[in-house]
């Protein structure tokens, strides 16, 4: 409990801090159908193409999707033994990876086909890549750039306010940041990657109406940029992916 409250603290910046840590509030621009089977764990664009991984025990899987009607092109499920986590493409290879199965897979990006798999020696949940490097989150405050072995060229930690911030999930890499989705909460923290400090937050809240939620949606999770710089988000089961715009917060 002390930890949520802490989270929140950091999260409802304060007006002296504003000059230090930018505040936007997401708007909706464009509105398309989500696979609501969809427990959305990565979601990127890669040459046009919008890839999604999806997690939960038994259902998750990695598919190219069509933007306008939500339904997958190719699919591939994952074992029913494997929880699958946040992806990216690097040198023309799809890494997965995994919760708690201390391993990630390699997958042609093009066919989806199975490659390898590559030992992973902390919990998986979001990546995404820089263009030289994958840079992967496991759930605390912590993020690792990784090369295409996956092993650790750099640590760096994300700090709020100059206080840790945990629970950084899916991410996306737009222009020159980190995109992090913060677990639980409709947050999306902008970071940057040299010094590891939150620059701005973009509050997501009230982005799925009421009406559309369901006993089994879940938490705001999936960031994608595409070429033309839009931005979109989903959450875990939700029936709505959205194109946003950031605004800046009213004083």
């Amino acid at each position: 409990m002390r930890l949520r409250i802490l989270i929140l603290a950091c999260l409802c910046l304060s007006a002296c801090s504003s000059a230090q840590v930018k505040e936007y509030k997401a708007k909706v621009v464009g509105e398309y159908p989500h696979d609501v089977r969809a427990y959305t764990q990565g979601l990127f664009f890669h040459d046009g193409t919008l890839y999604e991984t999806t997690g939960q025990w038994g259902e998750s899987s990695i598919r190219t999707v069509d933007l306008e009607t939500g339904t997958p092109i190719v699919s591939k499920k994952l074992s029913s033994k494997y929880f699958g986590e946040g992806s990216a493409i690097l040198d023309g290879d799809l890494y997965i990876l995994t919760w708690t199965s201390k391993v990630a897979f390699r997958y042609d990006a093009k066919t989806l086909e199975y490659k390898s798999s590559i030992g992973y020696p902390r919990e998986g949940w979001g990546l995404t890549t820089d263009g030289k490097q994958l840079i992967a989150s496991d759930g605390s405050s912590m993020l690792y750039f990784l090369d295409k072995d996956l092993k650790v060229t750099k640590r760096l930690r994300v700090t709020l306010k100059d206080r840790p911030l945990r629970y950084l999930n899916e991410l996306e890499w737009i222009d020159g940041k980190i995109w992090a989705n913060v677990y639980t909460y409709d947050i999306i923290a902008i970071i940057n990657p040299s010094s590891g400090k939150v620059e701005a937050t973009v509050n997501c809240s009230g982005i799925l109406p009421k009406e559309l939620k369901k006993p089994d949606t879940d938490v705001l999770n999936g960031i994608a940029a595409d070429a033309h710089g839009s931005i979109y988000i989903t959450g875990k089961y939700w029936p709505r992916l959205y194109k946003i715009e950031l605004e800046k917060k009213k004083k």
